[in-house]
């Protein structure tokens, strides 16, 4: 609950501080990692430093939270901060570090807003912080508790049974506990972070769907190489992971986590996805066939061309084994291997969305942005429409 003064003060404050959110944040991570330079290894994605999308999912994180208080100061968003809880637990963060980054971040806004931040404005703004580092923290104890795991202690060592080559830049790794015991309860839709050590000696983490139903022996991730495209680096773990990674090789893997996930409902369900954001897809699929539902289904994914869809078979047959489920494809460019596929970029008319739907979502922003609308035009309430986005989550402020 956020008091009426820290309140007045922040309504008053706000975009001040919005405007300035990005000077804030580049202080904030250039002061942190230069005195706990620990924090890069294995911690933070060097690759969204360099990008700015951490800055920039931090500065709207902030900005959201902030804005969902003054709305409703007796409430906190919960589904901002169950999104940012999960992210949290998937790379070991820890209570204790809501400390330092207090330190750092308030040394920043100190720093760049300079005579503006007056006591008062100082104290509304701590207790901004302290509302939603509190939410924070209750929400990654419960998980990890409910996980089976002490705080920040999310590691384990997998065998790749297998790997194979599903694009020219898609590989799947099968994984299986080295230690031979059964593999941590996991939901169809969550994600493992895999921890690896590059060739510079740094740890880095990245986070990959589980892309075939979870169970107690074996579990499989599907990892896209990644493009340096304009002026962004190559990214660095999948490009290790396609390169070096083989059978008998071992990887370090976190417990599941990630807050999109299947439910059990029986409403008919619509799968959307584009490129790679057919993986989490997939492993529900992989679900709903291993339980034998018998929900309505409906597969709707857009991609370059059929070569480049990854998993386009497997998915095909998992929708063929469900007695109330069909696809619908669109590419780019068009192959003979999709006779029945639509060309060009995804289009709902004439799809026949059900109203009362559940539908999960996955792919690049602009996509998912553009179907959202049209989902809601077609009468799916915004509360049906649930969302996974890889990487930092820069769209959490707009997605309501």
């Amino acid at each position: 609950m956020l008091s009426a003064e820290s309140a007045a003060v922040v309504r008053a404050t706000l975009p001040v501080v919005a405007e300035s959110l990005d000077a804030i944040t580049t202080s904030f991570y250039g002061a942190m990692f230069r005195d706990r330079p620990e924090l890069l290894d294995g911690m933070f994605n060097r690759g969204n430093q360099a990008s700015g999308a951490q800055r920039r999912a931090l500065a709207g994180s902030i900005a959201g939270f902030a804005s969902a208080l003054l709305a409703n100061p007796d409430a906190r968003p919960d589904a901002l901060l169950d999104r940012i809880a999960h992210k949290h637990t998937a790379v070991g963060v820890t209570d204790d570090q809501y400390t330092i980054v207090h330190k750092y971040l308030f040394g920043a806004i100190a720093e760049v807003l300079g005579d503006a931040l007056t006591p008062e404005v100082a104290a509304a703004w701590d207790e901004v912080y302290w509302l939603m580092a509190g939410g924070l923290i209750g929400r990654e104890a419960r998980l990890y508790r409910e996980a089976g795991v002490r705080p920040g202690q999310i590691w384990r060592q997998w065998t790749v049974v297998d790997r194979r080559e599903e694009t020219t830049d898609t590989v799947s790794f099968l994984l299986r506990p080295a230690d031979r015991e059964p593999a941590p309860p996991a939901r169809a839709g969550q994600y493992v972070s895999v921890r690896v050590r590059m060739p510079d000696g740094v740890h880095q983490l990245r986070q990959y769907s589980l892309s075939s139903a979870p169970d107690r022996t074996l579990r499989r991730i599907t990892v896209k190489r990644v493009a340096g495209d304009d002026g962004a680096p190559e990214g660095e773990v999948s490009n290790l992971l396609h390169e070096a990674v083989r059978a008998g090789d071992e990887l370090t893997l976190s417990t599941p986590f990630g807050d999109v996930v299947l439910d059990d409902e029986d409403t008919p369900l619509v799968l959307v996805s584009a490129g790679i954001g057919c993986t989490p897809m997939a492993g529900m699929l992989d679900h709903l066939a291993t339980t034998g539902s018998s929900r309505p289904v409906l597969v709707l994914h857009a991609d370059n061309s059929p070569a480049e869809h990854a998993l386009r078979t497997e998915i095909r047959e998992l929708a063929d084994r469900l007695p109330g489920a069909c696809t619908v494809f669109w590419y780019q460019r068009p192959g003979p291997e999709e006779a029945e596929a639509r060309t060009g970029l995804m289009d709902l008319t004439g799809v026949g969305i059900p109203a009362e739907a559940t539908v999960y979502l996955c792919g690049p922003l602009p996509f998912m942005r553009a179907v959202r609308g049209q989902l809601l035009q077609a009468g799916v309430p915004a509360r049906h429409i649930r969302y996974e986005v890889f990487g930092p989550d820069l769209w959490l402020p707009d997605a309501a």
